[in-house]
């Protein structure tokens, strides 16, 4: 018994495709006009100021303005004071992290709740609290003062606090995050093969969350660099001594836009390194 079969009609077993949907220019299925509108309003109302930035620089005495003694030591204070605020943060805040992340204990969601409180609560009343807390008269100041003679407020070492403080939370939550994300059982094979919990924490956690560390560190870094309100609440903007870039800016607007201008392009620049720093964390899916 013989078939007929058409001509070109295959012989195997038939595997019917689903054809593909041509793609539109705004995606798998295009973009709705009521989510693309408000979209581009959105991204034009982001880029437009960073934009404007740009075009009304001064760009040819731009070399002359950043030369000056000013502006250099304050380029120079907010970059030492911002690695010293990190630097603060790495060592206290990683093994805060790993205490939010890795045990339990009463009131754990309170806690993580008032670390996080400097990311929402406004820098200038961060700035206050630290006043009444490490000020000459503060709760824990005044015994500085009285025991060891020590004096924060409006100094360099007072600069360094009010970054850390309000840039440690960057550091936390994303250590916290990563630590969560992190298999929990290789730090529990290290110490059911002898090692203590530090030790474990040491040769087996940290080399695992170390991309997560630097993420942190560098967001704490950003944060500290572009601090503000705490720092002139805190440190007050004596230059030369707590004068940072963003204090610069503020005090070069009342008198010399120009400069403020220049001194603002100066930190633009620093922040899109540090978003170029961290692209690969940022934009690659897991």
């Amino acid at each position: 018994m013989t078939s007929h079969l058409e001509p070109g009609a295959a012989t195997g077993p038939r595997t019917d495709r689903p054809r593909r949907r041509r793609v539109g220019a705004g995606g798998r299925r295009g973009v709705p006009l009521p989510l693309l509108l408000p979209g581009l309003l959105a991204l034009a109302f982001l880029l437009l100021p960073l934009l404007a930035l740009l075009v009304r620089a001064p760009w040819r005495t731009l070399p002359g303005q950043l030369s000056s003694t000013e502006v250099w030591q304050a380029l120079q204070l907010s970059l030492v004071s911002a690695t010293a605020a990190t630097a603060v943060s790495l060592v206290l805040g990683v093994p805060l992290a790993w205490l939010l992340a890795r045990t339990e204990f009463p009131g754990r969601g309170f806690v993580r709740a008032l670390v996080t409180l400097p990311l929402v609560l406004p820098p200038v009343v961060g700035g206050v609290a630290l006043l009444l807390a490490l000020g000459r008269n503060g709760v824990i100041g005044k015994w500085l003062d009285a025991w060891f003679g020590i004096t924060l407020p409006f100094t360099t070492t007072a600069v360094v606090i009010a970054e850390a403080f309000v840039a440690m939370p960057f550091l936390v939550i994303s250590v916290e995050g990563t630590l969560r994300a992190a298999d929990p059982r290789y730090e529990e094979a290290a110490t059911t093969l002898g090692a203590s919990r530090f030790t474990a924490f040491r040769r087996v956690t940290l080399p695992l969350i170390a991309p997560g560390i630097a993420a942190g560190a560098i967001l704490a870094w950003a944060r500290a660099l572009g601090e503000f309100g705490a720092t002139i609440t805190f440190a007050g903007n004596f230059p030369g001594r707590t004068q940072t870039m963003p204090l610069a800016v503020y005090l070069a607007l009342q008198n010399d836009p120009d400069a403020a201008i220049s001194l603002s392009l100066v930190l633009l620049a620093v922040s899109i390194a540090v978003l170029a720093g961290l692209r690969d964390r940022w934009m690659t899916g897991a």
